[in-house]
């Protein structure tokens, strides 16, 4: 399992070893060879290093420095005002000209350290006019961070699109969320001699095949839990996918539990009529999953291992009520929430949460997110990691956070799901997480069934993709490559 830090734990990690006698230029030096090493892989003859005035722009000092002792040509575009005092002393130490101004000639390879983790605010002025130079580059190679890129891994206006980003010390956050997926290109992590603490999770194959242990022959359906898909009022289409997801997930036993027809102010005629189009519904559904229990839901209380409630069911008073319900008796297990419940809780009080008697893991997409806490879409983008933290703290909730990366927290426990493929970007995809997660919640604690569900479903995503393409594939093409994804870990 490898960790990502944010910014803060990193600068943490500098002061702790500035303060056990490093000094900030005995870093840079590291941080400059390291650079230069990697420059060096991608070397054709043609390289312009870009330096901001700050110690971004002394590793890049340091590595031009070390290029040119050995021999490489290499210049160096700077064209800051005011230098830090590690910077300055880098800069003195190379002894090749230094263009104070934008070439007009193209580069084959640039070395982007301007701004790394320094930057709070878009580029403006000059400084933004050197993003866009850099990115007329054949190559680009970023310094630590993107130019450009927040903390939250959001691109502040223009930023640096590096095909390859040499990070300093420990992986971080932002080169994984967000528009950083994109920016940063292949990631190389450079050892400086920090040892930053806390950080979030990022699960690998052999984290996600640790949840699959292999099965005891002496064992039966009960002994790997039961999961049910508790469907709304509204579209049909959502708990049948979360349902075909629950029964790839290794849970013994899966119910679907469909709405029922009837409703207040029914004559004798409609309620019978009502009732027959429910036994019909699910004989067909029972007929598309005969491995799952389908059943009609009259609000009786449940005691499987997972729970999973809210796809397709619509905002209503009656959502609202069966959410009470299920608050108030449900105790077994795990409660998964995706959806209308979400936008249920958003509508009439995230305090329901509170009357909760068992884990809860909420999976939130960004939107429903900002619904949910009332803070920008914006906002939410600049700090996932810290929102997220934030309301599993408030709420005593699991938080899954999708986004093309998406952010699982249950306290200050964290980690950031890198599986994935654009081709999850389609209708159906939260309802095929929220019954793989529910599926996983019959047997794993919440934490390890929301990292590991969102870990399956993306790298289901990417198998789907590579097979059918990014545009082809729909969420129950995501569900059919569960097999071999989960054959893939071992």
């Amino acid at each position: 399992m490898k960790r990502a830090y944010s910014f803060q734990e990193i600068r943490a990690a500098e002061q702790r070893a500035i303060q056990a006698g490093e000094t900030v230029s005995s870093l840079m030096e590291r941080a400059g060879a390291a650079l230069a090493r990697e420059v060096q892989k991608m070397y054709e003859g043609d390289c312009l290093f870009v330096c901001g005035g700050g110690n971004n722009g002394g590793d890049g000092f340091t590595a031009a420095r070390i290029m040119q002792e050995e021999g490489y040509e290499v210049s160096v575009l700077c064209m800051a005002a005011a230098f830090s005092e590690a910077c300055a002393a880098a800069k003195a130490r190379y002894r090749g000209e230094v263009l104070g101004r934008i070439p007009r000639r193209r580069y084959k390879l640039v070395v982007d350290c301007l701004f790394g983790t320094g930057l709070d605010r878009p580029a403006a002025g000059p400084y933004r006019d050197l993003i866009v130079f850099m990115n007329s580059a054949d190559r680009v190679i970023a310094c630590d961070v993107p130019s450009g890129l927040s903390e939250g891994g959001v691109a502040m206006g223009e930023a640096v699109r590096a095909e390859k980003t040499v990070t300093m010390g420990a992986l971080k956050q932002a080169l994984l969320l967000a528009d950083g997926a994109d920016l940063s290109g292949e990631i190389s992590v450079a050892d400086i001699g920090l040892s930053p603490e806390g950080g979030a999770e990022v699960w690998e194959d052999a984290d996600a095949a640790a949840q699959f242990p292999g099965k005891k022959s002496h064992s039966n359906k009960g002994g790997y839990g039961s999961v049910a898909i508790l469907a709304g009022h509204g579209m049909p289409g959502a708990p049948l996918l979360s349902a075909g997801a629950a029964l790839k997930s290794g849970a013994g036993y899966t119910e679907l539990w469909l709405p029922n027809s009837v409703v207040a102010g029914m004559d004798a005629v409609q309620i019978a009529a009502a009732r027959v189009a429910d036994r019909m519904t699910c004989a067909m559904v029972a007929a598309k999953y005969p491995a799952c229990v389908v059943g009609v839901y009259d609000g009786e209380p449940f005691f499987c291992d997972a729970l999973a409630y809210g796809m397709g069911a619509g905002v209503s008073p009656a959502v609202k009520n069966t959410l009470g319900e299920i608050f108030s008796t449900y105790e077994h297990g795990t409660l998964v929430l995706d959806a209308d419940a979400l936008n249920t809780l958003a509508a009439c009080g995230t305090d329901m949460l509170r009357s909760k008697k068992c884990p809860v893991i909420v999976t939130p997409h960004i939107k429903e997110f900002s619904r949910l806490t009332g803070k920008t879409v914006g906002e939410i983008l600049a700090d996932p990691v810290g929102c997220a933290k934030a309301f599993s703290k408030q709420y005593g909730v699991v938080v899954v956070l999708k986004n093309n990366r998406t952010v699982i927290a249950e306290g200050d426990r964290i980690a950031i799901n890198c599986t994935g493929s654009p081709a999850l970007a389609k209708g159906g995809s939260g309802d095929v997480l929220a019954g793989l997660t529910a599926g996983l919640a019959a047997r794993l604690a919440p934490f390890e069934a929301a990292a590991a569900g969102s870990y399956l479903l993306g790298r289901a995503g990417e198998i789907a993709a590579k097979e059918l393409g990014e545009y082809a594939p729909d969420a129950s093409d995501v569900i059919s490559r569960l097999p071999a994804t989960m054959c893939s870990l071992s």
